[in-house]
């Protein structure tokens, strides 16, 4: 194979004319590659049809000895970049997770800039909620209550769990089995008497 240069003239060994060289790029190259395989028998071809679809989608896609990406939907989901949303729950007449800036936690029926979380990876499976319009933390104590703070510790962190019906849960990092959740009439129940088996815990991250 042949690479040429843009601008030089080659000289035809048909016509004896200089022309222009037909410009070359790495995907005609590798159709050029693969019409020059030997042809073969049935066994043959396939096996050359295999090659020549895995050398393609390597050089196509940038990949060294990789095919295809394959994405992990849930891996990226759960490292998520910051992402501002409103925390929906489906329960009573609906809620949206409220940070004020008394420092209670509240559920509101309607949207308002209160309502507006930037959820933050911490680590993997773990995140902040951070109040975009109070500027505090949505945080647990050890006796399950929620509250809002403006000092980043270990009880604003959660870890954020994707459930069947596509809802998130929740749960204090360092308080186990204690989850984020409002009653049905949107006011906040304690951690610890609350489980993913109640619609309370389940919220809808949403713009």
């Amino acid at each position: 194979l042949f690479y040429f240069s843009r601008g030089s003239l080659v000289t035809s060994a048909s016509s004896g004319r200089r022309c222009w060289p037909t410009t070359t790029t790495p995907t005609s190259l590798l159709f050029t590659r693969a019409s020059m395989w030997p042809s073969a028998g049935t066994g043959g071809r396939g096996e050359a049809t295999r090659r020549w679809e895995t050398l393609f989608s390597r050089s196509y896609l940038g990949l060294a000895g990789r095919g295809p990406l394959q994405p992990d939907w849930q891996s990226d989901y759960l490292r998520g970049v910051k992402r501002v949303r409103r925390l929906y729950c489906n329960v009573g007449i609906g809620f949206h997770l409220q940070v004020l800036p008394d420092g209670r936690i509240a559920g509101a029926h309607l949207e308002d800039p209160h309502s507006l979380i930037e959820i933050s990876s911490v680590e993997r499976g773990v995140v902040s909620l951070f109040g975009v319009k109070s500027e505090m933390f949505v945080a647990m104590s050890r006796r399950g209550r929620l509250y809002a703070t403006r000092l980043f510790g270990d009880e604003c962190k959660f870890r954020e769990t994707l459930l069947a019906n596509n809802y998130n849960a929740y749960e204090s990092f360092v308080y186990k089995g204690f989850y984020v959740a409002l009653s049905r009439h949107g006011r906040p129940r304690r951690g610890d008497k609350a489980s993913t088996a109640a619609t309370g815990t389940h919220f809808l991250p949403r713009l």
